[in-house]
């Protein structure tokens, strides 16, 4: 019995796709998938051990595996999009995504000197987390090391460190305060959206692994009432699907949310505390046509 779990979203993620018009965000195509097939918030919210959610990972594997299959392209700027090949299938059943999976592997294990890491075919295959287009999953990452460097900053570190990274996006004025009883709030800023317009905006930290929930979305709220016109929670973890919507919620301020992933993307952009440099994989696929 396939004990990889991922290979049940194949499907999925190709259909989210179609739906979506042939291309979507993560945060999309995993919502679609969500709520077609009534995936439970715990479900949603279960951890790895590194701290990533299990559900995305799993999302993440099967779009990796699609994308070595020939079936998406590779992300461009953050967006899943689907292959020529791709739009032509609308479904698969999980026999054929079992075959697709076995593949790929079959694929990648016959390729010598390739420099991506397939899963191993085990139980704790699954506890990896997926690459993706902005580096692989094993410890050479750049991400997985820049999330471990934030996680071992002591609470005050991290507090200067989101400082910096609101006045590299463009805030001026940017304090931190960090007092007890003030409400979790961390930190305030003035964000110049033009020279008629500009915002003042709180800001909260909360550097660790887990999810924050709605009802410290709906605390730091609370803490910035009167006080300011927009509020934003940075973590390096994730937020639940309440969190998420308490957020957005109608007839409250709106509170802007940056979670661990987004927060690296942030620090890429910028190449904030990042050495760019290029580098090439081989894409396999491109040749196949000419091997006939």
């Amino acid at each position: 019995m396939n004990k990889q779990k991922f290979v049940r979203y194949f499907s999925p993620v190709i259909e989210a796709l179609h739906e979506l018009g042939g291309s979507g965000r993560p945060s999309e195509v995993r919502e679609y998938i969500a709520k077609k097939l009534n995936i439970s918030d715990q479900e949603r919210t279960e951890l790895l051990k590194g701290g990533a959610s299990r559900f995305d990972n799993q999302v993440s594997w099967a779009r990796f595996y699609l994308v070595k299959a020939g079936l998406m392209d590779s992300s461009k700027r953050g967006v899943w999009s689907l292959s020529d090949k791709g739009r032509a299938i609308r479904t698969l059943t999980f026999d054929e995504a079992l075959t697709i999976c076995k593949q790929v592997q079959a694929e990648a294990q016959s390729e010598k000197g390739t420099t991506t890491e397939l899963l191993p075919a085990d139980e704790t295959a699954e506890e990896t987390i997926a690459p993706d287009d902005k580096g692989v999953s094993d410890s050479s990452s750049h991400r997985k090391k820049l999330l471990e460097i934030m996680l071992s900053l002591p609470p005050a570190g991290f507090e200067r460190l989101c400082q910096r990274l609101l006045r590299e996006s463009g805030f001026e004025q940017v304090e931190v305060t960090g007092r007890s009883g003030d409400g979790g709030i961390d930190g305030h800023g003035i964000l110049q959206v033009n020279p008629f317009v500009s915002f003042k905006v709180l800001f909260q930290c909360k550097r660790y692994s887990g999810s924050v929930s709605s009802s410290q979305v709906r605390d730091f709220r609370g803490a910035m009432m009167g006080r300011a016109d927009k509020g934003i929670i940075i973590t390096t973890g994730t937020f639940t699907p309440d969190a998420k919507k308490e957020a957005v919620r109608d007839g409250v301020p709106p509170i802007e949310l940056v979670h661990g992933e987004k927060l690296l993307d942030m620090f890429e952009n910028l190449e904030l505390g990042l050495l760019p440099r290029k580098t090439f994989d081989v894409d396999t696929h491109f040749f196949r046509e000419f091997q006939v």
